[in-house]
């Protein structure tokens, strides 16, 4: 799976997690915690729904290493080598 398909996955996970963000874009610098409306639930609840969707277990010491969009793009493609 490319990193582009991995990003789309990740979105569309974010925006089902998160509705009110529809339509806001999600770039790979975007800060998940700042420059989202996601606090530390929502955040969670994201990374539990994108390990289900792609069969991963992202490590929760990990967890606190994700600041940015590309750092759980990142996260997820590794687990899927």
């Amino acid at each position: 799976m490319t990193q582009d398909k991995i990003a789309e996955i990740c979105r569309e996970v974010i925006y089902e997690c998160v509705p009110e963000m529809e339509g806001t874009p999600i770039e790979e610098d975007t800060v998940i915690n700042t420059d989202t409306a996601i606090d530390s639930m929502g955040f969670t609840l994201i990374i539990c729904r994108l390990e289900a969707r792609f069969g991963v277990k992202i490590p929760n010491r990990q967890w606190t290493r994700l600041f940015t969009f590309g750092d759980v793009v990142t996260a997820i493609e590794k687990r899927l080598r």
